[in-house]
């Protein structure tokens, strides 16, 4: 039956066992209990017993403790649980962790579009996808390939193995620092004019980072859990949340400035490029995973250096066009 489907690594098929206990409508309890008695050591897995019919349609299941709990004369079809948790062949093996963890089973069935069961994910292979993608989201965002040619970075991977995985973001970051250091040097002479802007740059450039990096996260596993997310809906509301999030810190850091300097122009070209450079940082860390999921690549990727390095210019950027603006209102320079 799996042949008619285009099978992918990652798709829930690949995941399956078939070796699963089934039960047809109209039998009793009792008969649940003889085959498992029986027949327990032909099954890789008995947390549930699946109801179907004589074209292994399936219409319901049963957990093994609602089994014993059960009276033995009673029908299946009465106990049966038929609010069913199911997925697809092809359904992403990401979406079928989300399912089990989300809904608290110890295994998905895969049905084919005719609705007959195909086999189950078990409980210790949701597990394995589980752990897989956790440290294939944990490497993306630290910036390492998690697969460098035919040999994937773990533990006892080689000092060589792990050099290929870290290094290409690391050299992308080297590119990205230079540009940044770029962007300062361009604003030198307002530098030396308003010395006391150099302090900000590394709290402005931390709270992009910080702030971006939230968001990153909370996309990413939207998208992992949620195939269907409502973007437009989704951004908006990341953008309410930045603002008040860019409004508060911009507050902040502008009475932090204005008293302990001593200087209330300092105050508010702080505050204003604080303001601003949240809110772009959020959008950034927001709109590139789903730029790469556009793309059909890992939105992962956009995680980590790469999104960094991109708030990091952004924010630097700002803060020297937003520190010009102001200063030559307020004719200091």
């Amino acid at each position: 039956m799996a042949d008619q489907y285009n099978i992918e690594p990652n798709d829930a098929i690949s995941k399956i066992t078939t070796k699963i206990p089934c039960i047809e409508i109209g039998e009793t309890i009792e008969t649940i209990e003889k085959l498992l008695s029986h027949e327990a050591n032909k099954f890789d897995t008995i947390d549930y017993v699946y109801v179907i019919d004589k074209n292994r349609v399936l219409h319901g299941v049963i957990s093994i403790k609602k089994v014993f709990c059960s009276n033995p004369t009673v029908r299946v079809e009465r106990v049966m649980d038929k609010d069913l948790i199911v997925a697809h062949p092809d359904t992403n093996q990401r979406k079928v962790a989300y399912l089990a963890l989300t809904n608290g089973i110890k295994a998905i069935p895969i049905v084919d579009d005719e609705k007959r069961i195909m086999g189950i994910v078990p409980y210790d292979n949701i597990l394995k996808i589980f752990n897989h993608e956790f440290q294939k989201e944990i490497f993306s965002a630290g910036g390492i390939s998690a697969k460098v040619g035919d040999e994937y970075t773990t533990i006892r991977s080689t000092a060589g193995v792990m050099i290929k995985s870290r290094l290409p973001w690391l050299i992308l970051g080297v590119f990205g620092g230079t540009v940044a250091a770029s962007v300062i040097s361009g604003f030198e002479e307002v530098l030396s004019q308003v010395l006391a802007l150099a302090a900000f740059i590394p709290v402005l450039v931390y709270m992009s980072d910080a702030v971006g990096t939230q968001s990153e996260a909370l996309i990413i596993r939207s998208i992992a859990l949620e195939p269907k997310l409502p973007l437009k809906s989704y951004i908006i509301r990341e953008f309410k949340i930045a603002a008040a999030l860019a409004l508060i810190c911009g507050i902040l850091i502008s009475l932090v400035a204005a008293v302990g300097w001593t200087n209330p122009y300092l105050g508010v070209i702080v505050g204003f490029s604080m303001f601003f450079s949240i809110i772009v940082a959020v959008l950034i860390s927001t709109l590139l995973p789903l730029g790469f999921r556009k793309l059909n690549s890992d939105p992962a990727i956009a995680t980590g250096p790469f999104a960094t390095m991109i708030s990091d210019i952004a924010t630097l950027a700002i803060y020297f066009t937003v520190a010009i603006l102001f200063l030559e209102y307020f004719g200091v320079i």
